[in-house]
Order: structure tokens, then C-alpha cells, then sequence
């Protein structure tokens, strides 16, 4: 966790990619699964019985309960036992794109399984902290305290406040990241998890409305996380995120409007970046519209459209020194943007870099750079180098990935590898004794932070593998989560697919659920907060004919209330229970008037044939 001085640049330039497709030197499925694995040893709360870092156990079990609500759970951030909503937040929305992008390749290595659990530890905590629709809690525990300490979570004696926003004390960049994270995960668990899937969305479309609503910066509202996760950029970029995120995972225009109608405004289609992470989301937004565009999804947006994906380009271009301004490496070829924490920056910007070439192939483009035109694949390549200096192919023949290859570092700067562990030794480990005993201690972790990846080298590729040396030493979360998507591309290749198509993470096949069309009353979404999920409870035999019931569910995906509801009923031969019909069409029951947001209803019928075709003929959202 740092302190960022961001040095951020409006120019109005064009740019280009180019890309590779065979790749060998580095076990790139390996690295995967240790990138995977360090987010068990981040855990925080009730570790479950599958825990495979053994050497950790629970830790946090009474957080939130001074605030009455539980936040037992989540990720710690980086080395220390705070959990930071922010940027676990981001840690959450970029392991999802990740495994939106390249799932396929994870399954294929066995590890979609792990990831899709690192994801959904971090959602439920999410779904915890955000306890009603106006209030978040962005931070458990504070980093003064916590920094004065050294203990291994399981002893922690810090103080274990709990911090929020609501109405009264806004924080639009914080509601606006978890409402993205909350999208983006709502599309990884679509097919494996559909009602967990509508939850998430639901917390997603409330988390935007009250972060646009009530507009402000978290830190000013959360002051104790200014020193460690101050807010510079603002808040207009994680509104913009959050609204490509919920167009991607919902379909409704309403957030395609936001983004075409807000994108000059709020700086989508003015800022110039040349870095991306969990304070400033500006490149990663272009990125997603520029998709949205390639996609032929811009309608009467497209000239607002066309500024995000030059701005994209922009980004791009910069990365692979073919730009108007481009981005710093040390003399191995790292990108280089500051002293503390530097790896963050590229594993994010590779990430981009990896997505934008796959869109650009699929979509037959080039990347239009200030240098010329360049193919998709040098920004593939590009990538690749990134990562390849990170396993070890760099001036130091360092591995800045804990526990891959044979030199990596040894003396990480972290509370929970540092300290032996409880299960070892179960004497307690005091608040300064801990500096005393294990911090200052020469000699190697106790306990592999296997896949953690470190601040890493500095300008000049230089690193000193020392646990004091907390800008080059300490691990974060949000280091790896760009990180699993490029090694699973790597890894698994291509394979040939529209990377523009429709995302389809795999998993078991789930209850069909029918999308219902908007209806005339919303003319302006094209798709229906409503949906309709039909299965089969059971059947029997009476008399030689075989007869089915069909329970019926019918959920407000909308952040509103859903008022005079209107269904459409057809090829129905038997009895319904659980509806009241007006004419020609089945309205709510007489205990009910209205279904509040993220609520369901259920409705059942019987006949002898296939079920009935439900649709929605008229509503109305209050």
C-alpha cells in the first residue's frame, strides 16, 4: 500500500498495436497457479476446510461487530492486516476481466475452479459491506495502528474499526469501483451460479446509483485512508467504470447512454493516460468502450466512442514507444513508473495491452500510433516481455514471483510469511515483539509467499531482497490480479475465437433462464431489468397421463421498484397459483403491490406439456 504522486498528461494523440502467438522459455501455466494460490495466503476471516496455504489460519473473526454488521471476511491488501475496500475492490473487477478474457484458458490449466474462488471470496465480502443501498464500508482496521505493529493476523491486537460512506459522507470513486467489481464478477459466475450472479448485479446497479447520486471522494470521507490509498484522480473515471462494467454485464443502455452522453465531461475521452491501476481507471475504461465500439455497439454514440478508442490507442502506443509520450523502462525493459510498488503499474498496463491486441485481432484493426501503424501482435509481444522480465529474464536473473524458479525473493516484506506460523509455534506474538523478533531477522520467511509478486526492481534494475525494503519487497493483491489474465493467455494461447463474441466463461451448465425484451413502458434500455426463470419441481402419472409443475421466478434486476407488473402467459393448459389475472394478462398477487429491487416472486403451474412461453407485457421502475 503506498502513497502515488501521479503525473498525468492531457494529449489529444492517436496510437497502435502488433502481436505474437507462440511462446516458450517460461512455465507460464505454473506461474498461473502460484499467482492463484497467494490470494489464500491474503485471506482474511474463517479459512475454509479446501485452504491449501496451510501456515495461515483465521484471523479477523470480530470485524465489523463494534458496527453491528459483519465483515468477517475478504482480502488483506498487501504485507499488513487491514482490508482496504478500494483496492480490493479493483483487485476483485481485474481478476474477473481476467477470467472473462481468458477463462477458457484457465480451465484448460485446471485452474478456472481456483480463480473463480478467489473472485467469490472477495464478492461475499463485498455483499457484507454493503449492507443497505446508500452504505458502504470501505475499511476495516487502520493502517497507523497497524503499522505499528508486527504481528501475523492470527494475533492481531490493531484496532479493528470499521469505516463506511453513506449519503452523509460520500465516496462516488469507492462506490463506483465496487460496483464494478460487483458487474464484472456477476458475468464470471453467470452460468455456474446464476441466482448468485443476479445478487451481485443487483448490489452493482444500487452501488452505482448512490455513488452518482451522492458525488464525493471516499477519503474524505474515510480520512484514515488518505496516507495509504489517497483518491487523486477523483472519482469521475470509477463512475465510468462502473457504467462499462454494468453495460458489459447487463446489456442495458441506460449505462451505454452514461458513457456516450458523460464520456467528454467527466474525462473518458479527454485524459491521455499512460498508466492504469486501482486509483485511476481512465485507460481501462477507454479499453472497454473502444471494445463496445469494435463490437459495433456505439449506435448514436459512435463520434464519442471514436475519442475513448483514440485515447485507448494513446495508452497503447505509449507502452510500446511508438507514441506522442511514452511511458519509462529501465535499461532491461520494465516499465517504470515510481520507487514504491512500481509492479502494479505493469502488470495493469499489460493486461491492457494483452486485451486491446486480442480486440483488435479479432477485429481485423491495427494500432494507429504516432509512429505509424502497427499490428496487433507487438503489443501481444509487448505483454509477453513484461511478464517474461518478471519470471526472471531481466539484469538480475530475479524471479519477482514468490516461489517461481529458483532465485526469487526470500525476505518479503509481509506480517503473515515473516512470522512463523501459529500453527508451528502458537505463543503469542505481541504488537512490537514482532518487530523485534521476526522483521529484523536476516534470514529467510519462515513461510513461502508462494505467487506473491513483489514492488519489484528500481529505474535501474537494481533490488535488494531485504525485508525493510518495503517499496521493493512488499506484495499486493492488485499486482497479481492483472497478472492471471496475461499468464493465461500465454499459456493457453488463442486458440482462434472472436475475443469481440459474447463472453462465455465455462462452468456447468446452469437453470435456462429466459432475458426478456424491454418493454414499450422503457423504450430506453434494450434490455429488461426482469427476468423470468422457469424449471420443473416434479412430475407424475394420473391415469395414463403424465403431468408437470413448473415453478416460476420472476426478479427485479433493477436498482428500483417494480411497480403495476404486467405478464404475458400463453400455451398454458392447467391451473396457476401465485398471480392474479386482469383480462388477458397475470398480475401481482393480492398481497402484493410491488417487488423491491434485487427481489424475487415466484409463481407455479400445472399442466401435461412443456412449459408455457412467460413473457413481461408492461411495468413500471418508481
Amino acid at each position: 500500500m503506498e502513497t502515488l504522486t501521479k503525473l498525468i498528461s492531457m494529449a489529444p494523440l492517436l496510437l497502435l498495436f502488433v502481436l505474437p502467438r507462440a511462446f516458450s522459455g517460461h512455465d507460464y501455466n505454473q506461474a498461473l497457479s502460484k499467482s492463484i494460490l497467494f490470494f489464500e495466503a491474503q485471506r482474511s476471516g474463517f479459512l475454509p476446510h479446501d485452504q491449501r496455504v496451510t501456515w495461515r489460519a483465521n484471523s479477523g473473526l470480530n470485524d465489523g461487530k463494534a458496527s453491528g454488521v459483519d465483515l468477517v471476511g475478504g482480502y488483506y491488501d498487501a504485507g499488513d492486516n487491514v482490508k482496504f475496500g478500494l483496492p480490493m475492490a479493483f483487485t476483485i473487477t481485474m481478476m474477473s476481466w481476467s477470467i472473462i478474457e481468458y477463462g477458457k484458458q484457465m480451465a484448460a490449466n485446471g485452474e478456472l475452479g481456483h480463480a473463480m474462488e478467489a473472485v467469490k471470496w472477495g464478492t461475499d465480502y463485498l455483499i457484507k459491506a454493503h449492507p443497505e443501498p446508500y452504505v458502504l464500508y470501505g475499511e476495516v482496521g487502520d493502517g497507523n495502528s497497524d503499522h505499528y505493529c508486527w504481528q501475523r493476523p492470527e494475533d492481531m491486537t490493531t484496532d479493528r474499526r470499521a469505516y463506511k460512506i453513506d449519503p452523509s459522507n460520500p465516496g462516488s470513486d469507492l462506490a463506483g469501483e465496487t460496483a464494478a467489481a460487483m458487474a464484472a464478477a456477476s458475468i464470471v459466475f453467470r452460468r455456474s451460479n446464476p441466482a448468485y450472479s443476479g445478487e451481485l448485479l443487483r448490489h452493482a446497479y444500487q452501488l452505482f446509483e448512490f455513488g452518482d447520486k451522492y458525488r464525493g471522494k471516499y477519503d474524505r470521507s474515510i480520512t484514515v485512508a488518505q496516507k495509504y490509498y489517497r483518491s487523486i484522480s477523483g472519482y469521475n473515471d470509477e463512475l465510468l467504470w462502473a457504467a462499462a462494467w454494468l453495460y458489459q454485464s447487463s446489456n442495458n443502455e441506460y449505462y451505454l447512454n452514461y458513457l456516450g452522453k458523460n464520456g467528454d465531461s467527466m474525462g473518458g475521452t479527454g485524459w491521455a493516460m499512460t498508466e492504469f491501476g486501482w486509483d485511476i481507471k481512465y485507460a481501462g475504461v477507454q479499453t472497454l468502450v473502444a471494445k463496445f465500439l469494435m463490437q459495433g455497439k456505439a449506435g448514436l454514440h459512435a463520434p464519442v466512442f471514436e475519442r475513448y478508442h483514440q485515447k485507448a490507442e494513446y495508452f497503447m502506443c505509449s507502452l510500446i514507444g511508438k507514441g506522442g509520450r511514452n511511458i519509462q523502462k529501465t535499461p532491461g525493459g520494465l516499465i517504470f513508473r515510481q520507487r514504491w510498488n512500481n509492479m502494479q503499474f505493469v502488470t495493469s498496463a499489460s493486461f491492457l495491452a494483452t486485451v486491446f491486441s486480442d480486440y483488435l485481432t479479432s477485429s481485423r484493426g491495427t494500432l494507429k500510433c504516432a509512429a505509424g501503424n502497427v499490428a496487433p501482435s507487438e503489443l501481444l509481444s509487448f505483454a509477453k516481455s513484461q511478464v517474461d522480465y518478471i519470471l526472471g529474464d531481466n539484469p538480475r536473473a530475479t524471479s519477482y514471483m514468490v516461489g517461481y524458479g529458483n532465485n526469487f525473493p526470500r525476505q518479503v516484506h509481509h506480517r503473515g510469511s515473516s512470522i512463523v506460523s501459529i500453527k508451528v509455534d502458537a505463543k503469542f506474538v505481541a504488537c512490537r515483539q514482532g518487530y523485534a523478533t521476526w522483521y529484523s531477522r536476516k534470514a529467510s520467511d519462515p513461510n513461502v509467499l508462494t505467487g506473491a509478486l513483489v514492488g519489484g526492481p528500481d529505474a535501474y534494475d537494481n533490488f535488494a531482497d531485504e525485508r525493510d525494503n518495503y517499496e521493493q519487497t512488499e506484495p499486493a493483491t492488485y499486482n497479481n490480479a492483472p497478472l492471471l489474465g496475461i499468464l493465461a493467455r500465454l499459456g493457453g494461447g488463442h486458440g482462434g475465437y472472436n475475443q469481440l463474441l459474447p463472453v462465455v466463461v465455462p462452468a456447468p451448465n446452469p437453470v435456462v433462464a429466459k432475458q426478456m425484451p424491454a418493454p414499450k413502458s422503457n423504450p430506453a434500455s434494450s434490455a429488461s431489468p426482469i427476468t423470468i426463470e422457469q424449471k420443473l419441481t416434479t412430475s407424475w402419472n394420473d391415469r395414463g397421463k403424465t403431468y408437470y409443475r413448473y415453478s416460476t421466478i420472476v426478479t427485479n434486476k433493477s436498482y428500483k421498484t417494480l411497480k403495476d407488473l404486467k405478464l404475458s402467459i400463453s400455451k398454458l393448459y392447467g391451473p396457476l397459483w401465485g398471480l392474479v389475472k386482469s383480462g388477458n394478462s397475470y398480475g401481482f398477487p393480492t398481497w402484493l403491490d410491488s417487488l423491491p429491487a434485487g427481489k424475487s416472486l415466484e409463481f407455479v403451474y400445472i399442466h401435461s406439456t412443456s412449459p408455457a412461453d412467460v413473457s413481461v407485457s408492461s411495468y413500471n421502475l418508481a
